[in-house]
């Protein structure tokens, strides 16, 4: 078991969803956050130059079973990839999940996913 995490562009999102469904993936958590990664975007104020804010993003936590790692990967790089692919479209972090347990009937591990 896998939990993919996701940071993409907030108007990505419709498309990344839709990318999932189509590879039969609807289980999903979606956060709204803030963060900047490699964006070059200094601004000059009053002969200074200050770091910019926090830029808002969506972060996707999809927790699958080890054979849908590479089909959410790929869902998710063809929905929040730009055109051309530019600094900004994203990130996507795959961890090792220990466990799941589904509160409602106790169940374990894959069955719970």
């Amino acid at each position: 078991m896998k939990l993919v995490i996701a940071i993409i562009q907030p108007d990505r999102l419709n498309a990344v969803h839709q990318s999932l469904i189509d590879t039969e993936i609807f289980r999903i958590s979606v956060s709204r956050v803030t963060g900047h990664g490699q964006q070059d975007d200094r601004d000059l104020y009053r002969g200074q130059e200050v770091a910019p804010d926090l830029i808002p993003k969506v972060r996707l936590e999809i927790a699958v079973n080890d054979d849908f790692v590479e089909p959410t990967i790929k869902a998710v790089v063809a929905g929040a990839r730009n055109e051309s692919g530019e600094i900004g479209d994203g990130k996507i972090f795959v961890l090792p999940m220990e466990d799941c347990i589904r509160i409602r009937t106790g169940e374990r591990g894959p069955d719970a996913i």
